[in-house]
């Protein structure tokens, strides 16, 4: 098979008549430049500054739920999926939402899949076969689903406009009988401690969309692992980084960058451009994490003078979800209905809960204050 030198790797020749790309492995050889310095400084200071916040959060392990599901919504819109984050939140809680049930199942996915991966990491190093694990969370029952969840693929894959062909793709990924050697050389990076770990992360997901292990649900897979691997590493208490929202905000460098380096080696450009997203994307979710703490501290001692435990259990609930049914309510605190629907009217009455919409039956409560800290767009800085 006839080969030549292309950026990062190397083009080969298959049958058929196309060229397919193969990454060399990595790490590559990297120019220590003062700019890539400088961005791994200030990515380094954000992040560690966000674990420290999410550290010293009363409740983190709720907190972090509706971060989990901020990026797995951006992570999906990124592949054309539409549902926000409001929308499924609200249907998390039992809302009926104006949206479509695949786009919602396939958002809904990331966040099973992304859990599934945080729960096995204390029993199972990140690895080939937990990467195979998610896929198959990721793909259950959605678009793409028939293209084997969990399964690396067996057949040639190809990136392009929609109808493109193999003859005119914008990029060709790996032979399939090359993939497992190319998957054996990331996996043996991935356990790598030789670079600085955010570097490590750049290089880790650009050489994942190189070689596009799976038929479908590349993309989606290639950013929840940065979320895996920055928890797996320690540097990130848990999964309060959403850089999907930098990579959507920023969609079209995004994909710039990552072809930079399979056509120029262009690994500085790329690593800069994910560096300088960590670093927005931590201030962004540091100034949430605290404004939506502030919240619940101020509603926590709204409510402390109440002669029942619930409207401050229902306070932290918040955290978790800014929606509520009376029903939800109940099953969560174990409480009779009308307990439950006593509570919610308590934090109606304080103005922290409202109604969405007018239903009569199966109201649905939002704290809409917690819901604009969420639903602002990503504050990208300089």
């Amino acid at each position: 098979m006839k080969s030549r030198k292309h950026g990062a790797g190397r083009l080969v020749e298959c049958r058929g008549g196309y060229e397919a790309y193969i990454p060399a492995p990595l790490p590559p050889v990297l120019d220590f430049t003062p700019a890539l310095m400088r961005s791994l400084s200030e990515a380094d200071r954000l992040i560690g500054r966000l674990a420290g916040e999410g550290r010293r959060l009363p409740n983190p392990h709720l907190l972090m739920r509706p971060f989990i599901k901020s990026e797995a919504v951006l992570s999906s819109r990124i592949e054309g999926t539409q549902a926000t984050l409001g929308e499924l939140l609200a249907a998390d809680a039992g809302a009926v939402v104006d949206r479509s049930p695949a786009d919602l199942r396939e958002v809904a996915n990331y966040v099973v899949a992304l859990e599934h991966g945080l729960a096995r990491l204390s029993s199972l190093p990140l690895s080939l076969r937990l990467v195979r694990e998610l896929h198959g969370k990721l793909m259950q029952g959605v678009r793409g689903g028939q293209a084997t969840p969990g399964a690396f693929r067996k057949s040639q894959n190809w990136i392009g406009t929609p109808g493109c062909t193999l003859q005119n793709a914008a990029y060709i990924p790996p032979p399939a009988d090359h993939l497992m050697e190319c998957l054996g050389e990331w996996e043996r990076f991935l356990h790598d401690r030789s670079l600085p770990p955010l570097i490590q992360a750049a290089l880790l997901h650009s050489q994942f969309e190189a070689i596009h292990p799976f038929l479908d649900g590349n993309g989606r897979m290639g950013r929840l692992l940065i979320t895996l691997f920055l928890v797996a590493r320690e540097i990130l208490p848990m999964p309060l980084l959403y850089l999907s929202a930098f990579f959507e905000a920023t969609r079209q460098a995004y994909y710039d960058r990552l072809a930079g380096v399979t056509r120029r080696a262009a690994w500085n450009e790329w690593i800069e451009y994910f560096l300088n997203g960590v670093a927005r994307m931590s201030a962004d979710a540091l100034s949430r994490t605290e404004r939506i703490n502030v919240l619940l501290v101020g509603w926590g001692q709204a409510v402390a003078g109440t002669s029942s435990r619930f409207p401050s259990a229902l306070v932290d609930l918040l955290a978790e979800n800014p929606y509520w049914t009376i029903k939800g309510v109940a099953a969560r605190l174990d409480v009779a209905f009308t307990t439950a629907d006593r509570t919610v009217k308590k934090l109606e009455e304080l103005g922290i809960l409202r109604q969405v919409g007018e239903a009569r039956r199966d109201r649905v409560y939002c704290a809409e204050a917690i819901m604009a800290i969420l639903g602002e767009a990503p504050e990208l800085g300089a």
